[in-house]
């Protein structure tokens, strides 16, 4: 049988995750509070116990670094929001997506891989022809294709963020002779 576009890109996707399972897995709540500048952005606690992202409406410059759990925020929320477009929810704004907190941010991250996964089974070959302006503007001309290869795409991204900076701050304390915590 001939490998279908929703074969590749399932098989892009599994790809994906599996090679961000090797950094969510050793992953630890120290990890994603851990700040590896002083200009970056990060997860805070509001005045009703909530996490709030930091967030500028315009790009700063110098762009912050982002911290991991700032990452594993970012992520849940473009998932979040792709996926209620996908299924024609009403897509969420990004103040009301919730990080869970370092505690349950893999956890969280896990669910949404498991809530995609089922979007990804209902999507037709014919689904993936249909327009989609999400992310993108109205007129952008792109696909519902289009849309599930930028989350496999923003995905690896963000988990090699993620990767990168649990290796690095990894090495930093074995090179200082510390304990991570």
């Amino acid at each position: 049988m001939a490998e279908t576009r929703l074969d590749l890109l399932r098989w892009q996707f599994d790809l994906t995750w599996a090679l961000g399972e090797v950094h969510l897995a050793e992953l630890t709540p120290d990890d994603l509070r851990w700040e590896p500048a002083a200009l970056c952005w990060t997860m805070r606690r509001g005045d009703d116990g909530d996490w709030i992202a930091d967030w500028a409406e315009t790009e700063p410059d110098p762009i912050p670094v982002p911290t991991m759990a700032w990452l594993s925020w970012h992520i849940g929320w473009w998932w979040s929001t792709a996926m209620d477009h996908l299924l024609g929810r009403t897509v969420r704004e990004r103040e009301s997506v919730r990080w869970p907190g370092p505690d349950g941010a893999v956890a969280w991250l896990t669910a949404l891989r498991d809530e995609w996964l089922t979007v990804l089974d209902g999507l037709t070959e014919e689904r993936l022809d249909e327009a989609s302006s999400y992310p993108w503007p109205e007129d952008a001309g792109l696909t519902v294709g289009h849309q599930v290869a930028w989350v496999n795409a923003e995905l690896m991204k963000n988990l090699a963020e993620i990767g990168q900076q649990r290796l690095a701050r990894a090495a930093a304390a074995a090179c200082q002779g510390a304990p991570l915590d």
